[in-house]
């Protein structure tokens, strides 16, 4: 099974193939997440990288750790899951709404 890795501090001008040419340095890479801005469609900084095995994710992890790409030092990292992230919930019981009338 594959492993996720987080790739921050990204130029706007990094596409998914180049991040996929760097990974692949280290193994094989199952797929590529650009984040763009839903309405403008610019890059938002960061990514998602899949990578077929283990090991090729922790090699890349430790291969990259200062390297740059675009002019931009890397900051690439072990992905968290969806559910352990804090912040930026809205909504929520608290404060009024239009429910109560």
């Amino acid at each position: 099974m594959g492993k996720k890795m987080y790739v921050g501090n990204l130029s706007y001008e990094t596409t998914e193939d180049s991040l996929r040419t760097l990974f692949a340095e280290f193994g094989e890479v199952d797929s590529v997440s650009l984040i763009t801005d839903r309405y403008s469609g610019r890059s938002r900084g960061f990514a998602f990288v899949e990578m077929a095995t283990e090991e090729a994710a922790q090699a890349a992890i430790v291969g990259l750790k200062s390297r740059q790409l675009d002019g931009r030092e890397l900051d690439v990292a072990e992905a968290r899951p969806q559910g352990d992230r804090k912040g930026g919930q809205r909504g929520g019981q608290r404060g009024g709404g239009r429910s109560r009338w």
